[in-house]
């Protein structure tokens, strides 16, 4: 059967069942396709259940990212494994890089049975003008039965309008001037050529980055590594190098530069090389003489804090910066680090504390409500393993509250 625009049709007049594949052919344009699983009031309540790129599987199996035999792109599907939350599955398209949809040449969206090709909705170029994103189709339910909709509907904001229409929890920071697309197709392919490991971690991060809006946010972003001897194992274990490679993506978004400043630190502060594209491939090993170098004292915490807070305001007309401080416990100087916070609240600094496989994190876990301060320039999460997250959970661990510091510094005038 041939859709055309708009038409709606029951799956049980097409098929016999309701496993069944989704085919997406798309010529003329670079687009990553998703899908979101919605509930009845057009929510994505579990971003579990957005499947794409990142993410290749909802929990229950009932979507996976498959590319059926023949086409580019596409999806398997288990309609009757999907939990009653799920309302509906809706099929999108978003540029990844510079273009807009006119530039489709021809595109086709297909549901498939036992390899044979039921339903064809075909969309062309001409039907779009600038939209960056596109809703290709729905499948929902309605009086007990899984149904059709060839949708074809664009989105002039691309990835953030279908993250915000499906999502409905963007932050709404003050309107910040996006970055010229030139800055992000030139970040695609430095990434490419320099570092294609972290391709994936890239375009993972930029979807966090929209769905808080804030995206086109020009922000500095610094790293500080707890190197007491008690974060051995996860030097050894590589972890610590996978989080590095997991950050850089935000400063490379956050900053043309694409610079994280790196500190590392036990009894004194350590700065390190900013870690960037041409160095990221081994950092751990190889910067300063690799960590065995400059890692196996006790913990100082305020005295690192101390030098971070000093490099960041050294220049009042640079953009606010965002610290990821990463500790595995054993803080004991709660008053120190607590007047420091205090102090840092009157500067273009969020701090971001995470705790990574330790116990007795002290005022660090109790800082996101410590009183007395201009604004709340805190937050705090602890995990025991890094793998425990997957990397679009982590970026939006990691993203969670800075919009809201974003918003109450703008209001207290600390940035402009």
């Amino acid at each position: 059967m041939q859709l055309s625009r708009g038409q709606r049709v029951a799956l049980p007049d097409l098929m016999s069942s309701v496993d069944l594949e989704v085919g997406i052919d798309l010529e003329g344009i670079a687009a990553d396709v998703s899908c979101f699983g919605v509930d009845a009031a057009g929510r994505l309540a579990d971003e579990r259940y957005m499947t794409f790129f990142n993410q290749p599987q909802t929990p229950c199996g009932g979507v996976q990212l498959a590319s059926p035999a023949g086409f580019e792109a596409g999806f398997r599907l288990a309609l009757d494994q999907l939990p009653a939350s799920i309302d509906r599955l809706v099929f999108v398209a978003a540029i990844d890089g510079a273009g807009t949809m006119r530039q489709l040449t021809t595109g086709r969206l297909c549901l498939i049975e036992h390899g044979q090709v039921k339903a064809s909705f075909a969309l062309r170029g001409s039907d779009f003008a600038d939209e960056r994103a596109l809703m290709l189709a729905e499948i929902y339910r309605k009086g007990g039965v899984w149904r059709l909709s060839a949708t074809g509907q664009g989105f002039s904001g691309g990835l953030a309008a279908l993250v915000h229409h499906f999502g409905g929890e963007v932050a709404e920071p003050a309107p910040v001037a996006p970055s010229p697309e030139p800055v992000r197709l030139s970040l695609d392919k430095r990434v490419e050529q320099q570092a294609p490991q972290l391709v994936s971690l890239v375009k993972t991060a930029r979807l966090s980055l929209a769905k808080q809006g804030l995206q086109g946010l020009r922000a500095r972003v610094g790293l500080v590594l707890d190197a007491s001897g008690s974060m051995g194992h996860q030097y050894k274990s590589g972890r610590v190098q996978e989080l590095l490679d997991r950050v850089l993506p935000l400063a490379l978004h956050f900053d043309d530069d694409g610079r994280l400043d790196v500190w590392a630190f036990d009894t004194t502060p350590k700065p390190l090389d900013p870690a960037t594209l041409d160095n990221i491939g081994d950092y751990i090993n190889t910067v300063r003489g690799g960590w065995k170098r400059w890692y196996g004292g006790t913990n100082d915490e305020p005295r690192v804090m101390r030098e971070v807070i000093d490099h960041y305001r050294r220049d009042p007309q640079a953009p606010p910066a965002y610290v990821l401080f990463v500790s595995d416990g054993g803080v004991h100087q709660n008053r120190a680090i607590t007047e420091l916070m205090r102090e840092a609240a009157h500067y273009p600094i969020f701090w971001q504390f995470m705790g990574l496989g330790g116990r007795n994190y002290g005022i660090l876990e109790k800082l996101d409500t410590l009183s007395g301060r201009l604004v709340d320039n805190c937050g705090f999460f602890a995990i025991d393993d890094l793998h425990d997250l997957t990397d679009a959970q982590l970026y939006d661990r990691l993203l969670q509250e800075f919009p809201s510091w974003l918003q109450a510094a703008r209001g207290q005038g600390i940035i402009r």
